[in-house]
């Protein structure tokens, strides 16, 4: 994978893919605990996705019920890596593990049953 892309488009798709998959984490979360819960991984999820969602509270419509605003602020890392990334850089995408991040996981998880 490190071949067919320039380290910092890798670094780049890392750090939004993780960003964004925090932010599904937080709303995941956010399902079964409040969002002051005392629950560590809780308190991680919201920490850590705090300034993205407040980043993105200018364009988050005002009838959007608060546990989804994380996953309306995960789907535009979502369109940026799925559209935006691969129209600017000029490379194909053809499905979720197109993407640097999902690719080397699924390739971790398939090598473990060779």
């Amino acid at each position: 994978m490190t071949d067919a892309f320039p380290l910092w488009v890798i670094a780049l798709d890392y750090t939004f893919g993780a960003i964004m998959w925090t932010l599904i984490g937080r709303f995941a979360m956010g399902l079964f605990l409040p969002e002051n819960s005392t629950f560590f991984f809780m308190q991680f999820f919201v920490r850590a996705t705090n300034p993205f969602v407040r980043l993105f509270r200018f364009i988050t419509p005002s009838f959007l019920i608060l546990p989804l605003v994380p996953l309306y602020v995960a789907w535009f890392f979502f369109m940026f890596r799925f559209y935006l990334m691969p129209w600017l850089l000029g490379y194909e995408v053809m499905g979720m593990l197109s993407f640097p991040l999902e690719g080397e996981i699924a390739r971790a998880i398939y090598s473990f049953g060779k």
